[in-house]
C-alpha cells in the first residue's frame, strides 16, 4: 500500500520538483495526490495535470491546501526556494503533518530556532541528503564501520561546478533569483555545503569540532559567495578539507570523496557512480562495484550490475528509507533510522555553515 504523498512546491519549472516526483513515484511507495507546486496558476494546474494529480486537489494557496489536505496526507515535502522553508515547515509541524523538506532545512540560524520551536515529540520531520542514497556510498560507509579502513585521518571531499561561468548559445546562464542573494550563511553553502557536512558524519559517524573556512568571488554576480573551502576538525582527530564551487570550469556538479585511514584509502566519484577505488598498505588497488560489494546490496538493484544506478534511484532509495522510518514512527518503534536524518542533523550542519562564514570574516577557526 503506497504513502500519500503532497508537494508544496516543486512545480515543471522548479530546478528539484522533478527529481523528487519521479524518485517519489519510482518503487510505488508514495502516491502523489495532492500539490500546491507553484505560485503560477497556470504551472501549478500544469505540474499537476502532467504528475496525474486530480484537479480538485491542486490548490492555489497554502491555506487552503492545509484546511483540505491535513487528515488526507501522510507527509508532504517542502520544495519551495530555501528562505521560504521555515514558514512552510512551522505551518505544517503545529499542524501535526509529516514533513519532509528539500535540503537545506532553512536558510538561517534565526529560522532554525523557529522550526525546533514548532516540532514536537511526536513530530516527523525528514531533510533529504540523497547523495547517501547511492548504493556504493553506503557500502563505503559499512567498510568504515566494520573497520577495514582503519583510524580515519582525513577526508577530502569537493562539489565543484561550473554553472555561473558558463555560456549557451552566446549567453551566459542565468541562475533563479534567490539563488543570487546571500545571507548569513551564503548560498553556495546551503546547496552544496550542506551534502559535505552530511557525508562527513554519514560515512564516519564523526561530529564537527572546530572550522575555518575562505570564500571568493570569481563571477559576474558581485554580491554572491560562488566559490568556497572550508577545513573541519573532528572528534578523533579526523580533518575533513571541504570545496564547493559554482565557477570551476570543466566539472558538472563534480561530487567526489577521497577518505585516508591507517589501513587504507577509498575513493567514490558521482560520475563514476558503482565503482568504489579502494587502497590498502601494499599499495595495492582495488575496484568495487555492485556486483562484489561486501555488504548486502540487494534491496537497491533495480536492475543487475553492470547497468550503472544513478541520482534519481539514489534518491528512490532514500524515499523508501523516509517511507519506512515513518511507518515506524506511526508504530511507536524506538530508534531512528539509520539512512534517515532530521532536525538535530540538519541543525548541526547549519550550525556548522554559519560559524565557517564566521570564520571567513574574522580570518581565525572558530569552535562549534
Amino acid at each position: 500500500m503506497s504513502l500519500s504523498l503532497g508537494f508544496i512546491g516543486g512545480g515543471l519549472n522548479s530546478a528539484v520538483g522533478q527529481a523528487h516526483y519521479c524518485a517519489s513515484q519510482l518503487d510505488k511507495r508514495w502516491e502523489l495526490c495532492a500539490g500546491l507546486f507553484s505560485q503560477h496558476g497556470d504551472i501549478n494546474l500544469e505540474t499537476g495535470k502532467a504528475w496525474h494529480v486530480d484537479e480538485k486537489r491542486v490548490y492555489p494557496d497554502l491555506g487552503e491546501f492545509l484546511v483540505q489536505e491535513q487528515q488526507s496526507l501522510d507527509a508532504v515535502v517542502v520544495l519551495t526556494p530555501t528562505p521560504s522553508h521555515a514558514d512552510i515547515v512551522c505551518k505544517l509541524l503545529d499542524q501535526g503533518i509529516a514533513v519532509i523538506c528539500e535540503k537545506a532545512l532553512t536558510a538561517s540560524i534565526a529560522d532554525l530556532r523557529r522550526i525546533e520551536s514548532a516540532y514536537r515529540e511526536n513530530s516527523f520531520l525528514a531533510v533529504t541528503y540523497n547523495y547517501s542514497g547511492y548504493p556504493m556510498v553506503r557500502e563505503l560507509q559499512q567498510r568504515i564501520k566494520a573497520g577495514e579502513l582503519g583510524k580515519i585521518h582525513q577526508i577530502q571531499i569537493e562539489m565543484p561546478a561550473d554553472v555561473y561561468l558558463q555560456i549557451k548559445q552566446g549567453e551566459y546562464l542565468t541562475p533563479q533569483s534567490w539563488r543570487l542573494e546571500d545571507g548569513e550563511i551564503p548560498t553556495i553553502l546551503l546547496d552544496l555545503g550542506v551534502h559535505l557536512h552530511h557525508l562527513c558524519q554519514f560515512l564516519t559517524g564523526l561530529n564537527p569540532l572546530e572550522v575555518n573556512a575562505d570564500y571568493h568571488n570569481y563571477s559576474r554576480f558581485d554580491d554572491v559567495v560562488d566559490d568556497a573551502h572550508l577545513w573541519v576538525k573532528y572528534e578523533q582527530g579526523m580533518n575533513a578539507s571541504m570545496w564547493m564551487s559554482k565557477t570551476a570550469l570543466g566539472h558538472r556538479n563534480g561530487l567526489r570523496v577521497r577518505i585516508y585511514g591507517e589501513k587504507g584509502s577509498a575513493e567514490w566519484y558521482q560520475m563514476d557512480p558503482e565503482n568504489l577505488t579502494l587502497s590498502d598498505q601494499q599499495g595495492r588497488k582495488t575496484v568495487v562495484d555492485r556486483g562484489c560489494a561486501a555488504s548486502d546490496l540487494m534491496p537497491y538493484e533495480r536492475f543487475k550490475p553492470g547497468h550503472p544506478i544513478g541520482f534519481v534511484e539514489a534518491f528512490a532509495n532514500l524515499y523508501g528509507d523516509i517511507a519506512d522510518a515513518l511507518i515506524d514512527h506511526r508504530q511507536g518503534k524506538v530508534g531512528n533510522h539509520p539512512y534517515v536524518y532530521g532536525l538535530e542533523h540538519a541543525a548541526q550542519g547549519l550550525h556548522m555553515l554559519r560559524s565557517a562564514t564566521l570564520a571567513h570574516e574574522q580570518r581565525r577557526w572558530i569552535l562549534l
